[in-house]
C-alpha cells in the first residue's frame, strides 16, 4: 500500500501569516464601506480623478459621497485590468491568482460571460467570495477555492486569461509565473497590477518599509517582474505606469472616514518616486 501526501495550502511561517492576517480582518472598513456602495466587493486600490464636488455640499452626507467615489475608483481599477485581458468569451476560462472577495472576478463573467476562477489563502476570503457569487447568481460560473496560487491544482493550459490584482507581493514571482505559465494556454494573456519598489531608491525608503510592515508583504523591485516574467516564457506586450493614476484615490481616502494611517506613506513613496503602481501585460509564448 502507497501512502501519498497532499500538499498542504499554506506552505511556509510567511504563507501561514498572511493568512491569519486577512482571516483576521475580516470586519475592514475600506473593503466593507465601499463594496456596500453596489454589492460589488473589491480587495484593491483605485484609479483615476477623482470629482472633487464629493468634498463639497452637506457635511452630513460628505463621508458617504467619499466612499462612493472611492468605490468608483477601484471599480475602475478592476475595469482597466479586465481592458488589457484580449477578446475572451462565454467558451473561456480564467484564473484570479489571490481573488480577495472576488470582486474583479464577478465583473470578467459579467462582461465576457467567461468561467472564472478565483484562489486565495485566506479562508475567510473564499466564503465571503463565493457568498457574493451566489447572491448574484452566477456561481455556476465564479467559483472560489481555498488553494495556493502557487500550485493551483488546476489543469495544464487550461485558462485562456489569468490576473493578480496587488497579489504578487505575497509570493516569490518565480515560482508564481511557472505555475501560470503551465496553467495558462498557448497565446494565452496574464495581466497583473502591482505596487513595486524603485530598484535604485526603493528598497531603502522608509515609506516602501512601512508599507511592507503594515501589509505583512514583501514588495519586489520592478525589474524582478520582468526577469520573473522573461524566464518562465511570459513576454510582456504592454506596461502601463499607472502611478500618477492613483496618487488621488489615497489623497481622497486620507480625507475619508475609512483612512487607515497607511495613506500617507503610500503618497510619500509614490510622489518621491521610490514606488511605482504597474501594469504588465503578457502573453505566454
Amino acid at each position: 500500500m502507497t501512502t501519498t501526501f497532499e500538499t498542504p495550502v499554506l506552505r511556509t511561517h510567511f504563507e501561514k501569516s498572511v493568512a491569519a492576517y486577512w482571516n483576521t480582518n475580516q470586519e475592514d472598513p475600506v473593503n466593507l464601506r465601499l463594496g456596500e456602495v453596489d454589492g460589488l466587493f473589491h480587495h484593491h486600490y483605485g484609479v483615476g480623478g477623482y470629482d472633487p464636488s464629493v468634498l463639497e455640499g452637506p457635511a452630513e452626507t460628505r463621508d458617504q459621497r467619499i466612499i462612493n467615489e472611492l468605490h468608483r475608483l477601484e471599480s475602475a481599477q478592476a475595469d482597466l485590468l479586465l481592458d488589457h485581458l484580449g477578446p475572451l468569451g462565454p467558451d473561456d476560462k480564467v484564473l484570479d491568482g489571490g481573488s480577495g472577495r472576488g470582486g474583479t472576478s464577478i465583473m470578467a463573467n459579467r462582461r465576457f460571460g467567461c468561467e472564472a476562477d478565483g484562489v486565495s489563502i485566506s479562508e475567510y476570503q473564499v466564503g465571503f467570495a463565493n457568498d457574493q457569487a451566489a447572491r448574484r447568481g452566477v456561481s455556476d460560473k465564479v467559483r472560489f477555492h481555498f488553494r495556493n496560487m502557487l500550485q493551483t491544482e488546476l489543469p495544464t493550459a487550461s485558462r485562456q486569461a489569468i490576473w493578480t490584482n496587488e497579489t504578487t507581493m505575497y509570493v516569490d514571482l518565480g515560482d508564481l509565473y511557472r505555475e501560470f505559465a503551465r496553467v495558462l494556454d498557448f497565446g494565452g494573456r496574464y495581466v497583473c497590477i502591482t505596487g513595486c519598489a524603485n530598484d535604485v531608491t526603493g528598497l531603502r525608503s522608509k515609506a516602501v518599509s512601512k508599507i511592507n510592515e503594515h501589509y505583512t508583504c514583501d514588495i519586489h523591485p520592478r525589474s524582478a517582474y520582468f526577469k520573473a516574467l522573461a524566464d518562465n516564457g511570459l513576454v510582456p506586450i504592454n506596461v502601463v505606469d499607472l502611478t500618477a493614476a492613483t496618487i488621488p484615490y489615497w489623497q481622497l481616502r486620507a480625507k475619508s472616514s475609512v483612512a487607515t494611517g497607511i495613506e500617507e506613506a503610500f503618497l510619500t513613496a509614490y510622489q518621491e518616486g521610490s514606488f511605482h503602481y504597474l501594469l504588465i501585460a503578457a502573453d505566454r509564448a
